[in-house]
Parts: structure tokens; sequence; C-alpha cells
């Protein structure tokens, strides 16, 4: 696992920075108004969209959002889960799939 973002929830927006080997932006999570099997969050840097996030639930009863970034440079997609701290903070954490 490896952290590779940090944010603050404001409202029902989450926004940070994305910071990888390659990559430093800032980040913002907008929410999607109506979204029926879709994604609660767009993911955006700017006005370019990287990715989306849904909505989980724990089974200790407490929530995350699982995300997923693409971009045409990327060998593939990335997914990580965007969890709260002890903190407030909110931390994007990423974990390489294994197919």
């Amino acid at each position: 696992m490896a952290t590779i973002g940090n944010f603050t929830k404001k409202n029902d927006r989450y926004t940070g920075s994305l910071r990888t080997v390659s990559l430093s932006l800032a980040v913002d999570f907008a929410p999607i108004a109506s979204s029926d099997n879709g994604p609660d969050f767009r993911v955006v840097s700017g006005s370019i969209e990287l990715g989306a996030a849904w909505k989980k639930a724990r089974k200790d009863g407490g929530s995350y959002l699982s995300v997923r970034l693409d971009d045409p440079t990327f060998a593939s997609p990335v997914f990580a889960n965007l969890v709260e701290g002890k903190d407030g903070q909110h931390t994007l954490i990423w974990t390489r799939r294994v197919a």
C-alpha cells in the first residue's frame, strides 16, 4: 500500500493533492448530483477529469470511497481507496492489483 494523496472534506467535496513519482496535481472529488448505478464523484484537476469514485460501506459500519483514476499516459487504470483518518483528514491509498 502507498499513500498517493491527502485530502480535506468540506461540505460534500474533497480537496487535496495527488502525488506519485510522475504526478503532482491539485485534485478535487466533485459530487455528481444524480447517479443511478454510476459514480458518486468525478475526480478532477482543474478542467481535466482523471477518474471517478464510488461510496462504499465497510463491515464495521464506516465508509470510504473506491477510486478509479485513468489517463492516456498510464499503462493501466489506478485503483485506490480514499479513507478517513483519526484526525479527520482523508488519505488516498493505492494498492497494486495482482492478476
